[in-house]
């Protein structure tokens, strides 16, 4: 395959609705507008909450908290085999169903039934109320009329997404759209050794989004990470491709200047990259996997044919990353908010089982080194959030090499326009 070459016209050009005018950044610093965009986003666009691999077998559950909706999720896979979402809330008198240590803490186990824990009512995994303490005292009362309060849910290549909404506007697929859906048939199921980190942030959700979802940073904010010719803040860094379908976006390159990681010069890299061959792209060696060969992927996973491909960075509105590695890996990251000006990001790294210590600690030393990278990006957000919450300035220019973080902020804006034209109000 060829190189691709930029056209003459910007990628911000391409989409004209986009604009190329200053943007505002009032939907990351406005609580009231971040009490739209609970209603306008979240209740109502699909949320991935998790993998199939969490719920390995029948009986097998966890929970998931949702600040941003102000509710709890239990996902169970039950006798039959499906999985099904519900609000963790029992019909009783509302107290949390499922917990562990404490009701703030997610959970996650196998059982056959879920009692709650202030009278003892009994619910089956499809959410059934199967008994009830002294049930003979109730008035006109029958237990088919009280299961748990079910969520819609989907399961999509392994990925499990919830849609809040009473009713959904469109099918889980449908959302996804077909850039998305370009991953189809990607081997998901053979990547399965997951490590997983979260952190506290003090700044919007998309405020994160944003740093990562451009890389016109990389040869600044990442500069020891970099080969010699990228820390020339002259030279730069540009993306060879970019998408965007809906209200999803996607970033796709050769690597850093094509020069893949484990091409870099020997003194240019971490020690323990040297002595493990493992790294920030991923262990050297991929996986003797077929289904995992370049050659073999889904054409949606380098759609722009880029030769040497090194990554293709997948943004699913609203909060959902998924990020592709050639050396036959991926991770997600998930930007849950928790109010205007905080979040908290989730990292999971995924690789195919070790077959030996070796590939073990290869994996390792990726996913440490790459979260290395992602809290680089996470250490200025503090004073991101700062310097737009003093109102200082209420208009920023956003170069080509930015056209994501400009699709997501209107698409953002969009969907609250939409939702307040439908005089919907705000739900307290």
């Amino acid at each position: 395959m060829a190189q691709l070459t930029t056209p003459p016209a910007s990628w911000t050009e391409r989409y004209p609705e986009l604009g190329t005018g200053l943007v505002s950044y009032e939907d990351s610093i406005s609580p009231e507008f971040y009490e739209l965009e609970r209603e306008a986003v979240f209740r109502r666009a699909w949320l991935n909450v998790g993998r199939v691999e969490q719920l390995p077998r029948r009986g097998s559950y966890f929970t998931k908290e949702l600040a941003v909706a102000r509710t709890s999720l239990l996902i169970t896979r039950g006798l039959d085999d499906r999985v099904r979402a519900f609000h963790n809330v029992c019909r009783h008198r509302g107290n949390k169903l499922v917990w562990d240590r404490t009701p703030r803490d997610e959970t996650r186990g196998v059982c056959r039934q879920f009692m709650c824990k202030y009278h003892g009512w009994r619910y089956g995994l499809d959410g059934t109320l199967q008994f009830v303490l002294q049930e003979e005292e109730y008035f006109d009362f029958d237990k088919a009329d009280f299961p748990l309060v079910s969520v819609h849910c989907e399961v999509w290549e392994g990925f499990i997404f919830v849609n809040l909404a009473d009713e959904p506007a469109q099918s889980l697929r449908e959302f996804l759209g077909p850039m998305v859906r370009g991953l189809e048939g990607y081997p998901f199921h053979l990547v399965t050794e997951r490590y997983a980190f979260r952190a506290d942030i003090l700044s919007n959700w998309k405020i994160f989004l944003d740093a990562f979802q451009e890389y016109y940073h990389a040869p600044v904010l990442h500069s020891q990470q970099q080969v010699p010719a990228l820390r020339s803040f002259e030279n730069g860094f540009k993306v060879p491709y970019f998408q965007i379908d809906g209200p999803h976006r996607l970033i796709s390159t050769g690597g850093w200047k094509g020069v893949p990681r484990h091409m870099m010069p020997p003194d240019k890299l971490y020690p323990i990259e040297r002595a493990t061959q493992a790294g920030l792209m991923g262990p050297w060696e991929r996986p003797d996997i077929p289904e995992l060969d370049p050659a073999n992927l889904p054409a949606g996973i380098n759609p722009g044919g880029l030769d040497p491909w090194s990554i293709t960075n997948f943004q699913i509105f609203p909060n959902f990353v998924i990020l592709l590695y050639e050396r036959g890996w991926y991770l997600t990251y998930h930007y849950w908010p928790t109010s205007h000006n905080t979040h908290v990001w989730e990292m999971s790294y995924y690789f195919p089982p070790s077959r030996n210590a070796s590939e073990r600690i290869r994996h390792e030393v990726t996913a440490v080194v790459s979260k290395e990278a992602g809290l680089q990006d996470a250490g200025t957000l503090d004073g991101t959030q700062m310097g737009l919450e003093s109102r200082v300035i209420d208009r920023y220019p956003l170069c080509d090499q930015e056209i994501t973080v400009r699709h997501l902020h209107k698409v953002v804006g969009d969907w609250v326009r939409d939702y307040l034209r439908e005089g919907q109000g705000v739900r307290a």
